[in-house]
């Protein structure tokens, strides 16, 4: 088994980080999706798009 130097004290590894990129872009396509409005700019908040809604007549 190949010792690693640098991995925590329990000797696991950092895997899950490299889906971590992905899921602010899944989250914004699902909004977009749900109500037409496109998010580009985080952190995403209910202000923000409360406010790009369109007016219900």
């Amino acid at each position: 088994m190949r010792r690693d130097p640098i991995s925590s004290p329990m000797k696991a590894k950092g895997v899950a980080e490299l889906a971590t990129p992905q899921i602010p872009a899944a989250i914004a396509n699902a909004i977009r999706n749900a109500t037409g409005i496109r998010v580009r700019d985080y952190t995403i908040t209910l202000d923000k798009l409360l406010e790009r809604l369109p007016e219900v007549g």
